[in-house]
């Protein structure tokens, strides 16, 4: 009852437009040029191709990269781009952790995407998010990719485990960086605490941004090294050029 009065009384705003919004989130304009992730895409790694018209199917990198790869699947809900990237950017360097909300709700309401691929997220023993390093978290106060984690475990009643999964050496910020860069910088910068709590277990591993896929790789690694009996990514958002 007194919510719809509040809102007559101070109607919710969009936090990247200042238009009226929709239950205190995104207006619907800002909402609608958000692009889902709805394939054709790869089958692994769940890059996006550019042609419509194609199957899903393994990418170039990951035929190329072969068992290397750690994770069982990688999936993405939407395009790194227009107003998500300013969500995100607001949300992760501004400190505006009340967007973590909408931006869960947008990430939970694309199951039916990952139902295709077999990703269903409360076939999961565990979530857990990719950790910040000591020295970022408190630069930054919170770790964006635990928001997420927790809210999305929260929706599916599955439990998160932030705690063995620890990024134990501090690295250059990925967004400078490009392709086997990337790799470098991660390379070594993870570690498994209380290698137990993995132990053949089906993890669901929860970061905000796919770009190369460096850290997710690499964290994926070390869950697997851990007794992890599989690793599924999720992501947020993923940069593609289509």
């Amino acid at each position: 009852m007194l919510k719809p009065f509040l809102n007559l009384l101070l109607p919710p705003i969009c936090p990247l437009c200042s238009s009226d919004a929709l239950d205190g989130r995104f207006c619907r304009k800002c909402l609608d040029s958000i692009r889902l992730i709805t394939g054709p895409i790869c089958i692994c790694c769940g890059r996006p191709f550019v042609s419509q018209e194609c199957e899903s199917h393994l990418c170039g990198e990951c035929i190329k990269a072969g068992e290397k790869i750690a994770f069982s699947t990688a999936r993405s809900v939407c395009i790194y781009e227009g107003a998500l990237l300013d969500a995100i950017h607001i949300f992760k360097y501004n400190g505006k952790t009340s967007l973590s909300k909408p931006l869960i709700a947008i990430m939970a309401g694309a199951q039916h995407v990952f139902e295709k691929a077999g990703l269903l997220f409360n076939s999961h023993d565990l979530v857990v998010p990719v950790p910040l390093h000591k020295k970022r978290l408190k630069e930054r106060g919170f770790n964006q990719s635990l928001f997420l984690a927790k809210g999305l475990a929260g929706i599916y009643n599955l439990p998160v485990d932030y705690l063995n999964l620890k990024r134990i050496r501090a690295t250059d910020p990925q967004v400078n960086l490009k392709g086997e860069d990337r790799i470098n910088n991660v390379r070594g910068a993870f570690a498994a605490e209380d290698r137990a709590v993995f132990k053949d277990k089906m993890v669901l591993l929860i970061d905000d941004v796919y770009t190369t896929g460096a850290t997710v790789l690499e964290c994926s690694r070390v869950l697997k090294k851990a007794g992890a009996k599989s690793v599924d990514v999720l992501t947020l958002a993923r940069v593609a050029n289509l």
